[in-house]
């Protein structure tokens, strides 16, 4: 399950076994209250955030906690504008209330922007409080993805924030140390999304059917899935509130 916040952290151990018989790690779950659990998704180009952490969003969504999303794209134009807002109209059509921003920074260059992205950072700080954050791997190596998750830490310091990885020809998959378990029928959902959302994006060779759903079976390997497939994050800093002794 997800991770628990600085702010509202449940935990406890869950006794049911893996697919081997031995019993599952220790799961962390946000805790079920009536307000929305505010969600912050920061994604550098169009399908970044469905790629990354779009079967996480769907998941939250049907948890039977409301969710206020802030969607933000920091560059689409053109035709990936279009899909990038059709798309997220699809991902988050179950949450309570929806923000979507689509920027129009130039692909590729946003090192040589980062003076006016950061502002944008700045502007966004004052509008929202988010419980968790989904941005962009530190390691990733694509410039533009890297200095959205730089300016996410460097603007949100006391947050939860979980980053999503991006498959590349680069190879710059690394070890993540947070999973989200997705049901099969989410998985399917989530990759069928995306492929049907960014048809202008089908003649990259990376971008498929096959390549989505490995990194998602490869991921539910790894922590043992009971539907086999799931989602990786790496959490660099989370705060278990554990309660106060007498």
């Amino acid at each position: 399950m997800l991770g628990a916040s600085c702010v509202e952290t449940a935990w406890a151990a869950d006794a049911r076994s893996g697919p081997d018989g031995q019993s599952v790690m220790l799961r962390l779950e946000f805790e079920p209250r009536e307000e929305p659990l505010a969600v912050l998704c920061l994604g550098a180009h169009a399908d970044d955030l469905e790629i990354g952490c779009g079967g996480t969003v769907l998941t939250l969504a049907e948890s039977g906690r409301p969710l206020a999303v802030t969607w933000v794209v920091w560059s689409a134009e053109g035709i990936r504008q279009r899909e990038a807002r059709d798309s997220a109209d699809v991902f988050l059509a179950q949450a309570k209330t929806k923000v979507v921003e689509v920027k129009t920074f130039r692909d590729g260059f946003f090192p040589s922007q980062g003076d006016r992205i950061k502002e944008e950072f700045e502007a966004l700080k004052r509008r929202v409080s988010p419980d968790v954050i989904f941005t962009h791997y530190r390691n990733d190596l694509h410039q533009d993805h890297r200095l959205i998750s730089d300016l996410t830490w460097n603007t949100f310091r006391h947050n939860l924030v979980l980053e999503y990885e991006i498959p590349k020809y680069d190879g710059d998959l690394g070890s993540p140390n947070i999973f989200v378990e997705l049901r099969e029928s989410v998985a399917r959902r989530k990759v069928d999304g995306i492929v049907s959302a960014f048809p202008s994006q089908t003649d990259k060779h990376w971008f498929s059917t096959e390549v989505f759903l490995a990194l998602l079976r490869l991921r539910g390997m790894e922590c043992a899935a009971p539907e086999r497939y799931a989602e990786g994050f790496y959490g660099r800093k989370t705060v278990l509130s554990l309660g106060t002794t007498a």
